[in-house]
């Protein structure tokens, strides 16, 4: 867990994402209160429940992208779900407990690479010795006899190495250093790797349907399949890899990985819930899709409320989970939503729609801004590209334009903006090694002045 503080937590957001310093205060201090709920005594740890958000505002603004980046400042389990993918049960469609399925799946994988990382040095040992036993094989060695009664035997001390033991070791290291140096990387040698059952047959069953009891039907028939061994040829490099691997899984306790695992999900874990607005009534329940919606909601609402869901690992509680919840909700509101479910989330946040200075701001500021994308894509080719003060402004505003007379998508729009005033440049490059562009306004102007005066826009709206 995050030791961050929030002024932390917000100044590490606002390296990616500009704007919207509200829903970053927020979303920082319920962070925060997850640390500090693991630093109360037990008997008071329990009791703490997790602070839901809802983030209100329209498409492209940012609310998935704070909730991803919180979960990587948090190192936490983080999934996104739709919640329109969700269907009351007796319909068909998605169960909402596999949101706590796929949690589940994903810190178990989180805790795996991190346990692998601790014994990287151990597999890399074993590995070595394997591999020098396949390119030197070890001689037979007559085995020593303890006889304590006999005073000939020299059982009182190691007996000295033969000459051909010698210089056996002596090999074992020249042939050490060379595979440290990656010299017999090359060389192709003959391993033995394990093979579980017929794969293709068992890719024949599906998971459909069993996804939902938490049964993996492949799991299930590899554990029948008897394990058998197949001889190949491969470089030393391919073997070192393939036994390094092995001897990972070989070493690794799952039982202790799953226990860790689940432990992370239920005091860790964040579920970001995409589209709550489209489950949400319109006012007159009872008839037509709104009964289909109202039913997700209360499926939903015991996961958020706090319950236990069987996982194929075990089962899973969601008290302390933290579900960040967004939606436009254009043409709802958080009141349609049923009261159960809206005292379950009770911060919420209104986002702000973007302008042309937040336009400007997201063009020039973030570590992975789109300009900084587009010039390191395009030196890739050795094509350097530049662009004017004025050039990003106009950009900015050409957004703030089309966003205003279209869909309002958002940051989303400058994608497509800006694949409009490099079609050409990209697709050129490879033919301009060593060349120099410079976008300036009346560039931008040239290439998107088609934007600007179609006012029927549908051929550019993502």
């Amino acid at each position: 867990m995050s030791a961050l503080t929030p002024k932390q937590i917000v100044e590490e957001l606002d390296k990616y994402i500009i704007g919207q310093g509200e829903a970053k205060r927020k979303v920082a201090i319920a962070l925060r209160n997850r640390w500090r709920r693991q630093q109360l005594p037990e008997s008071l740890r329990d009791e703490v429940a997790p602070k839901n958000i809802i983030m209100i505002g329209p498409t492209g603004v940012g609310k998935t992208e704070i909730a991803r980046r919180l979960s990587k400042l948090a190192d936490a389990p983080f999934i996104k779900v739709e919640a329109s993918k969700f269907t009351e049960v007796g319909y068909v469609g998605r169960d909402c407990e596999s949101m706590i399925r796929e949690l589940t799946e994903v810190a178990v994988g989180m805790v795996r690479d991190e346990m692998q990382k601790s014994l990287a040095d151990k597999a890399k040992e074993v590995t070595e010795r394997r591999l020098l036993d396949l390119l030197l094989p070890p001689t037979l060695r007559p085995q020593r006899i303890y006889r304590p009664s006999d005073p000939a035997a020299g059982d009182e001390a190691p007996a000295p190495l033969s000459s051909n033991e010698a210089a056996e070791e002596r090999t074992r290291e020249i042939l050490r250093d060379k595979l440290a140096k990656g010299d017999l990387d090359d060389r192709e040698i003959e391993i033995e790797t394990k093979e579980t059952g017929n794969a293709a047959m068992m890719q024949v069953f599906s998971n459909t349907g069993l996804e939902e009891m938490g049964v993996n039907i492949n799991e299930m028939f590899g554990k029948f399949m008897p394990q058998r061994k197949k001889q190949r040829k491969v470089t030393v490099a391919q073997a070192r890899a393939i036994l390094e691997q092995e001897a990972l899984q070989d070493m690794l306790d799952m039982e202790a990985v799953v226990a860790r695992a689940i432990a992370v999900t239920e005091n860790s874990g964040i579920v970001f819930l995409d589209e709550i607005d489209k489950i949400a009534g319109r006012g007159n329940r009872g008839a037509g899709p709104d009964v289909s919606r109202e039913g997700v909601q209360r499926d939903i609402l015991p996961i958020v409320e706090g319950s236990t869901v069987t996982t194929k690992y075990g089962p899973v509680k969601t008290d302390h989970i933290l579900f960040i919840a967004a939606g436009a909700f254009h043409m709802t509101k958080v009141s349609d939503l049923i009261p159960e479910l809206q005292g379950r989330f009770p911060i919420r946040v209104e986002l702000d729609s973007l302008g042309a200075e937040d336009f400007v701001r997201i063009l020039r500021e973030p570590k992975n801004s789109l300009i900084k994308q587009y010039v390191g894509m395009l030196q890739t080719e050795g094509v350097t590209l530049e662009f004017e003060d004025d050039a990003i402004e106009a950009l900015a505003n050409v957004c703030e334009k089309v966003n205003q007379e279209s869909e309002n998508i958002g940051a989303r729009r400058l994608h497509t903006i800006m694949e409009c005033l490099l079609e050409d440049i990209s697709f050129e490059a490879p033919d301009k090694p060593g060349a120099t562009l410079r976008i300036d306004v009346n560039e931008v102007q040239r290439r998107l002045a088609n934007i600007v005066e179609n006012r029927d826009l549908s051929k550019y709206i993502l």
